[in-house]
């Protein structure tokens, strides 16, 4: 029974003294050393306030436009008996050379029968002068005092001198129907599109195709209000000859970036309504010609960006431009390595600088890099941007 009872009570009582071992050295553990550390600083990018001189360049893109084109209208009614080869959608087209030739056989006929009828008028006239100047000549011999028109047969040479004019005024017009057989454009260009052929009938005012001039180029390009006092341009301005802000286009075309240079030549009327930009004109000289880059034409309908070269800024307060926030805010690094959230005025700005007219002191330091949930006043450590830059690629 004893035996038992030492057996069913043994694994109890080494329970019993593992608790209790177990109570007594956690009481006597020794405490852990406790550290006070604040908040780590954030570490941050930030690039120093510096003064500088600036060549403003404002940036912005347009549409190539032809500044003369036209559409090619038939002035007589015939059949169309020929079309010069040229006379096809990207056509060259010369100045005088005809397109288009209209049947004139009809033309020529009213030629010749209107030349008939002048020289009849011109008969008349002469038989009505010569009748007048023997009636004066029979009124001088016989008759004493003043004669009437009427005895000197003045309206009947009137008459015939008026039928003389219509007569010739009707061969001109029949001349000018005649010349308008041959249809052709004053300037050099190309054709845009064409809507006639050979063998097709067209009467007066048929459209024929579209042709535009290549002595001159037009981009229109959106200028903000910002950008134009940046240009310094009036409205309503207008550029003399060869005169006018200078501006450089670029388009990727073929594989290759290719550049034109041209002039702001006049601004619109008004600002548009309904973007609240104002559009400046600029002209590109000779595009499929001398302003050509390399061969390579400043095509109509080509998109380009333009860059228009400004004025100059001297010793101003510049800083990035991933360093302004929004609602034109910047993040300082203070000396004593807190962040201070400042509200600044800008001036100029670019895809890559901003001009800072208040709110901000050279050399100090502003943070380029983001920046999760900032508060003013927070802990910060600043990296220089541009040196950590360098060490990053030294180690590669």
């Amino acid at each position: 029974m004893r035996k038992k009872i030492i057996q069913i009570g043994a694994p109890f009582g080494m329970l019993v003294l593992a608790i209790v071992g177990w109570q007594v050295l956690h009481a006597t553990k020794p405490e852990p050393e406790k550290t006070d550390e604040g908040p780590r600083p954030v570490s941050l990018f930030v690039e120093r306030a510096k003064t500088d001189d600036l060549s403003l360049t404002i940036d912005t893109s347009g549409e190539v436009r032809p500044r003369t084109e036209i559409d090619l209208v038939a002035q007589v009614s015939g059949r169309i008996v020929s079309v010069s080869r040229n006379f096809a959608s990207g056509g060259s087209v010369i100045d005088g050379v005809t397109l288009i030739k209209i049947e004139d056989t009809d033309y020529r006929l009213t030629v010749t029968r209107v030349e008939a009828l002048v020289a009849a008028a011109e008969t008349k006239v002469k038989l009505s002068e010569a009748s007048a100047e023997i009636a004066r000549r029979n009124w001088d011999d016989n008759v004493v005092g003043k004669p009437t028109p009427l005895a000197l047969k003045l309206p009947q040479l009137a008459e015939a001198r008026a039928n003389l004019r219509a007569a010739e005024a009707e061969l001109e017009s029949a001349k000018l129907n005649l010349a308008r057989t041959n249809i052709s454009v004053p300037f050099n260009g190309r054709v845009r599109s064409k809507s006639a052929d050979i063998g097709q009938y067209v009467t007066a005012g048929t459209p024929l195709g579209r042709v535009y001039a290549t002595d001159i180029a037009e981009i229109r390009l959106p200028l903000t209000d910002a950008q134009i006092a940046s240009l310094g341009l009036p409205f309503g301005y207008e550029a003399e000859e060869g005169a006018g802000p200078k501006v450089i286009f670029d388009a990727f075309v073929a594989g290759q970036t290719r550049r034109w240079e041209g002039h702001i030549v006049r601004t619109d009327a008004a600002m548009d309504a309904a973007t609240r930009v104002l559009y400046v004109i600029a002209e590109v000289v000779e595009p499929y010609g001398a302003g050509a880059d390399n061969g390579m034409p400043m095509a109509v309908g080509l998109y380009v960006n333009a860059h228009i070269e400004g004025s100059e800024l001297v010793n101003v307060l510049v800083v990035p431009r991933n360093a302004l926030r929004s609602n034109d805010k910047v993040y300082v690094v203070t000396g004593d390595g807190t962040l201070d959230i400042r509200t600044v005025e800008t001036g100029y700005s670019d895809r890559d600088r901003v001009v800072i007219t208040r709110g901000l002191s050279e050399g100090e330091q502003v943070v380029v890099s983001s920046v999760r949930s900032p508060r003013q006043g927070m802990k910060v450590a600043a990296l220089e941007h541009e040196a950590s830059l360098h060490l990053a690629s030294l180690d590669q």
